[in-house]
């Protein structure tokens, strides 16, 4: 009976030390994460001004690569009455006159021509030699991303006089051709503007650019981060001759993703491009970049605020030892390991949102869970004074400036005399990003970042 008196009075002594002891330890409910499908969020497009230009002296290098030797060849006398053979035998020049392309070249061509009549077998045929330099002046369009030409012969210059072959000799016809000259004019104007489009079409380099820009890269080794543009359409205007250039607007529309941990796969698909003709493009660039911070790198930063600091609230204090975040129900569940008065872990939920002054992902109407309040009513309520959950709202914050400032730094070498092949450069410029708003999923804080640049293609040089 003394031994079961003196047990009671024990634990009655215990129950006293332990209720006025300032260390309270708490059990709160886990808000557990919502279970959602892997990361998946909606993608805002974004539209990319790209004037592109090429210059006449590159065309002129395409088509002097493209017509070697024997150029054109016809051997069917019956149709027209006429057999044709062209051969280029110097370089091709270009130059601009008066908005159109003046083409200066050295050919030669031998021609055989029937004459008479059929009636009875009345009819003969002659060969004609001509070797000199033509000048054609042609018409640019752009159509369908080939390059069209629509050419008139100028002029004729000999280096040797014509000739025609009468019984095995060359005679010369110098005093008789000109008026002749009609016959070959639009047979050499034809062959020049066929040989224009095939060696001027635009269209194979912009969708190796595209797929070059298309192709996820590494933005940061510490973060794992990559970025990846998704072409969808590409608009282009008619093309001009300007200053010995051709120029033309070009705009992409795309959706741009910046992506954490493994290298995203590359899905372009060059038949899926969808190619558009179009009046004017505007020449500014917008770009929506969706920038991704896991919960784990924004755990890790938070914890880093609270270490070294106090919450006090009278004689009671706690510190912050550990942070994790995790989203539930479109919001997300801030849980703070804490000691001192309290100890244990409380569970907070907030909206996160964006400071555009200090870049920095914050978060707003910070409460704590529900099923934690009425826990801590009991056991520790001074805790639930708005002057403490300020206090941990101010730290629960963390700067992504590093990681744009790391991004737009790791764009920059894209953006000057960028070369994806040879001879096809890309230079632009790239504005401050502009915070449009957060997306939460299972896995990651997702930021939708926007910025404005200028972007130009050349051509100039290519194999």
């Amino acid at each position: 009976m003394k031994n079961t008196f003196l047990a009671l009075i024990s634990l009655i002594l215990l129950s006293i030390l332990f209720s006025c002891s300032s260390t309270n330890k708490i059990a709160t409910i886990k808000p557990e994460p919502s279970q959602n499908t892997p990361m998946a969020y909606k993608t805002t497009t974004s539209f990319v001004s790209m004037p592109m230009e090429v210059s006449l002296k590159e065309i002129e290098n395409q088509l002097n690569k493209a017509l070697t030797g024997l150029i054109y060849e016809d051997n069917n006398l019956e149709d027209d009455k006429t057999e044709m053979k062209i051969w280029k035998t110097g370089t091709i020049k270009l130059i601009e006159k008066d908005g159109k392309i003046k083409s200066v070249l050295p050919l030669k061509i031998w021609s055989k021509i029937k004459y008479g009549t059929e009636f009875m077998g009345l009819n003969d045929t002659r060969e004609i030699d001509l070797n000199g330099t033509i000048t054609l002046l042609s018409t640019a369009k752009l159509s369908n991303w080939k390059m069209n030409t629509s050419s008139v012969i100028e002029d004729f210059e000999w280096s040797e006089s014509p000739t025609i072959l009468v019984a095995g000799k060359k005679v010369p016809i110098t005093y008789i051709i000109s008026p002749t000259l009609s016959i070959f004019k639009s047979k050499v104007a034809k062959k020049i503007d066929d040989a224009i489009e095939k060696s001027c079409d635009f269209k194979p380099y912009v969708l190796n650019v595209l797929e070059t820009l298309g192709t996820p890269f590494k933005t940061s080794e510490q973060y794992e981060t990559w970025f990846k543009m998704n072409p969808i359409e590409v608009y282009v205007t008619d093309a001009q001759l300007q200053k010995s250039k051709i120029k033309m607007n070009l705009g992409l529309k795309c959706t741009m993703q910046t992506m954490v941990g493994q290298e995203p796969k590359n899905v372009f698909d060059k038949e899926s491009v969808t190619f558009k003709p179009v009046a004017t493009v505007p020449d500014k660039t917008t770009a929506t970049v969706a920038a991704i911070s896991t919960y784990e790198s924004a755990s890790r930063i938070i914890t880093k605020n609270f270490q070294g600091k106090e919450f006090a609230s009278g004689s009671r204090k706690i510190t912050v030892q550990k942070v994790d975040l995790w989203s539930k129900d479109g919001k997300m569940i801030i849980a703070l390991d804490m000691t001192g008065s309290i100890n244990g872990s409380i569970y907070l939920s907030g909206i996160p949102n964006y400071n555009s002054v200090t870049k920095e992902i914050y978060f707003e109407q910070m409460d704590y869970v529900l099923n934690t309040k009425g826990l801590l009513t009991k056991t520790a309520n001074w805790l639930l004074q708005g002057v403490i959950l300020r206090k941990i709202q101010e730290n629960c914050r963390y700067s992504i400036k590093e990681n744009l400032d790391e991004g737009k730094k790791s764009l920059l070498p894209y953006l000057s005399n960028y070369s994806p092949m040879k001879g096809v450069f890309v230079n632009g410029t790239l504005n401050d990003f502009e915070f449009e708003k957060v997306e939460l999923t299972n896995e990651a804080i997702i930021a939708f970042i926007t910025t404005s640049g200028k972007l130009n293609i050349k051509i100039d040089g290519m194999e």
